[in-house]
């Protein structure tokens, strides 16, 4: 706490972690857990990926006692660090891992939660094959399909297989993805689909002039790009 006073972090950090340990030996796992908990809150906003270390070690402390619910809630704060820090290969195992406990606990709401979670991290990662086949494997967590969740991600992937911008922006901008947590909210109103949002449709076709009409050079041109350079 000492160090805490004097802007010593890291030190006081290291500190925390050696007590940590010894609560550990001592048989005292809870004491352990909140020390390493109060170490990562400390050092969050100066190293984050220190953070994310201690939360992992924190919840991995709680999984050992059995006790789930605390551990998931760090494991939690470990995801949403990842996605703030735009590593969202570490951030999609994280988020699985979550999920996993999620459903062992039988919270399934939540569990559509993380699948959206995934859905995002995925696409960002742009990789269209990983996030179709969370919502796949996600048919197997009860009361999944059929929910306005899974119903709003199949929207989602289609519109992104699709390259509609439009229909990304609308399912993301959707309260159900504008109200979570605001590091996966911020991911969906950044979410691009690839090629710049040019739809895969093909080009309509340009309507007949009237017989007897002859078009100018100038008009020929201007029916040329009349439809856009798209």
């Amino acid at each position: 706490m000492m160090l805490k006073e004097m802007q010593k972090l890291p030190e006081a950090v290291q500190l925390i972690e050696k007590a940590s340990m010894m609560y550990l030996e001592n048989g005292t796992p809870d004491t352990a857990a909140m020390a390493l908990e109060r170490a990562g809150k400390l050092i969050e906003n100066v190293d984050p990926e220190k953070a994310v270390q201690l939360y992992q070690q924190t919840a991995n402390v709680f999984e050992n006692e059995e006790r789930l619910r605390q551990a998931v809630e760090l494991l939690g704060k470990a995801s949403r660090l990842l996605v703030r820090g735009r590593r969202f290969d570490e951030a999609a195992l994280s988020i699985q891992k979550e999920k996993n406990i999620y459903k062992e606990i039988e919270n399934y709401p939540t569990c559509y939660k993380k699948t959206i979670a995934q859905v995002l991290v995925h696409l960002h990662r742009n990789d269209y094959v990983a996030a179709e086949r969370c919502v796949r494997e996600s048919y197997s967590i009860p009361g999944f399909n059929g929910s306005e969740d899974c119903a709003a991600l199949e929207q989602l992937l289609e519109g992104y297989d699709q390259q509609d911008q439009d229909q990304v922006s609308e399912v993301c901008n959707s309260p159900l993805f504008k109200y979570m947590d605001n590091d996966y909210a911020k991911l969906g109103l950044s979410l691009v689909v690839p090629g710049g949002g040019i739809k895969k449709k093909a080009a309509a076709t340009p309507q007949a002039k009237p017989e007897g009409t002859t078009a100018t050079a100038a008009e020929e041109d201007e029916d040329e790009y009349a439809g856009g350079l798209c």
